[in-house]
């Protein structure tokens, strides 16, 4: 499976179009990450985003939020989108391999003691 997951630093970016970083990752039959490339877009634009996942064959992509019209299109590509995900990108990896991450999905880790 081909994943496209926009990025903020080491985590999904909130906001799908104003990434400029953005992971692409093959993950194997038994979910573990084989390939991993690191794209560096030359600007923020949901446009040439939703051109590079056709252009790569990208089977799911992973966001935070999304405009619908984007989220219709790459759905009517035939492209999975599991949106408005919250967390760190090695979690949203290994929600992937496991076939745990659905749209909604936060992943945060607890923190220790205090509240």
């Amino acid at each position: 499976m081909k994943v496209l997951i926009p990025l903020l630093d080491e985590a999904v970016a909130p906001r799908f179009d104003l990434a400029t970083d953005v992971l692409l990752a093959c993950l194997g039959d038994e979910g573990a990450v084989v390939e991993r490339k690191l794209l560096i877009m030359p600007q923020a634009s949901a446009e040439r985003l939703c051109q590079l996942v056709i252009a790569e064959a990208v089977d799911t992509v992973v966001c935070g939020g999304i405009e619908a019209e984007h989220y219709d299109y790459l759905t009517w590509k035939r492209v999975r989108v599991i949106d408005n995900v919250i967390g760190a990108l090695d979690q949203v990896l290994a929600g992937l391999s496991n076939n745990s991450l659905e749209p909604g999905t936060i992943l945060t880790e607890k923190a220790e003691g205090g509240c």
